[in-house]
């Protein structure tokens, strides 16, 4: 049998600590092929690239079992141009991260990460984005290895249902405080942004984004209440973003 084929990216760029982690551990599951930014591409979402061209470099490497390719675009540039143009086949499985920063609730949204992986599901591809809640360049990813591991057999033998994506935060512990792992759900939480105003040496004004997060839920099957006692929080996510909870209620609605 083929041994399966695994896409690996990113949006924090080929070179991030996070993704070297990821390509380690998913080394023993099958062949992988890398193709990620080639600079940081955090908070873009699912951005596409539209007004300039697209370049692609493969980086020599002496792996047999692996290919790495950076890519000039986005998250979501890499995985539809690995799909289209550079894979050999359709792959088994695309893991995406591990991301510097917790994308866990609301972030889910913004991050590159996580659409790198729901583009792969839209491609009918099982996908997994992992998160790691710290932000540092020399963050321990190696400390939730078991886990990931788990994470990436389970998804390799059982696969994903059509249009689900897994969305996986690891909170920033030791491993030895790890408390294992949750399926649960994406809490309400939300950012407050602030602007803070400013002016440049030219005179000209300009604006730098803060804010604050706000974790509005209160529940206990959530990924944040799942992250704060020391588990790693796993939350199917869909791409199809219809409320069908009131489709047969609007459609009573007087138009």
């Amino acid at each position: 049998m083929k041994r399966p084929l695994i896409l690996v990216t990113n949006d924090d760029g080929i070179t991030a600590p996070g993704i070297r982690a990821l390509i380690d551990m998913a080394k023993d599951f099958g062949d992988i092929y890398v193709v990620a930014p080639d600079s940081p591409q955090s908070g873009m979402g699912h951005a596409v690239t539209l007004h300039s061209i697209i370049q692609i470099e493969e980086i020599q490497i002496e792996e047999e079992t692996r290919k790495e390719f950076s890519c000039s675009g986005t998250p979501v540039d890499c995985v539809k141009l690995a799909v289209s143009n550079i894979l050999p086949r359709k792959p088994d499985l695309c893991i995406s991260g591990i991301n510097h920063g917790s994308n866990s609730s609301i972030n889910v949204i913004y991050s590159g990460t996580m659409s790198a992986a729901v583009e792969a599901g839209i491609e009918g591809i099982p996908a997994i984005g992992f998160s790691l809640s710290d932000f540092s360049y020399n963050a321990d990813f190696d400390a939730a290895r078991v886990f990931i591991q788990k994470i990436i057999a389970e998804v390799l033998e059982k696969g994903l249902p059509k249009g689900v994506v897994l969305n996986v935060n690891i909170p920033k512990l030791p491993k030895e405080d790890l408390q294992g792992i949750k399926v649960c759900r994406q809490a309400d939480a939300k950012w407050i942004e602030e602007f803070d105003k400013r002016v440049d040496p030219r005179g000209k004004t300009y604006f730098w984004m803060t804010g604050e997060f706000k974790n509005l839920d209160k529940g206990e099957d959530t990924d944040e209440y799942a992250l704060s006692q020391g588990y790693i929080s796993v939350v199917p996510v869909r791409f199809d973003l219809t409320a069908h909870h009131v489709l047969s209620e609007m459609k009573n609605w007087d138009f």
